[in-house]
């Protein structure tokens, strides 16, 4: 009986290990941009706007949510009312894209190890302020060199850099709305 109890506090850990191991194996994968592939906020096709995009996959959601920027991408990971389940999130690497109009369908990076150029003069698919991904730092200090910026982490992309703009994107607005006083919020609510 020892022997079994002993055996089974061994196995356990092991067996416990395991499910890590298909936890981590369930992270899908960074899925082709396609024309039938609609902004989250805008409601518009994301290839019909230049710059970055975006898409997170969350567990509680059966499709990726796509953006039409990466501002707005970082944004939905902010805002109180978007799913907090988040499995995986992806940004267009601009340093492996064509060029900013075409930022590329498949040049995925893992938004949490990228390096985002903020500040720039370069404006977002919407109009707005962008964080433009990398995954090369010699190529983000290009893109600086032309555009102005600087270099910050996904955690260190400032909230107010995010969710404040000149209500350009819906991402902004519901921003703005979530941080607003309730009775403000009334005001702004059509």
């Amino acid at each position: 009986m020892r022997r079994r109890t002993i055996l089974f506090a061994l196995l356990v850990p092991l067996a416990l290990a395991g499910c890590n191991e298909k936890q981590a194996a369930k992270i899908p994968p960074p899925h082709r941009m396609t024309a039938e592939d609609i902004g989250h906020y805008c409601g518009m096709n994301v290839l019909e706007h230049p710059g970055p995009k975006g898409h997170i996959f969350a567990a509680s959601l059966m499709e990726p949510v796509w953006f039409s920027s990466v501002r707005d991408t970082i944004a939905f990971t902010m805002l109180p009312d978007e799913p907090k389940d988040i499995q995986a999130i992806y940004v267009s690497d601009m340093g492996k894209a064509p060029d900013w109009d075409k930022p590329g369908a498949d040049n995925w990076i893992e938004a949490r190890k990228a390096l985002y150029v903020i500040e720039s003069r370069v404006k977002s698919g919407m109009g707005g302020d962008e964080a433009v991904p990398f995954s090369d730092r010699a190529a983000a200090e290009k893109f600086i060199e032309e555009n102005g910026g600087r270099i910050v982490g996904f955690d260190d992309v400032p909230r107010d850099y995010v969710l404040t703009s000149v209500n350009v994107t819906g991402a902004a607005a519901a921003g703005e709305a979530a941080e607003a006083p309730p009775a403000e919020r009334s005001r702004r609510t059509p």
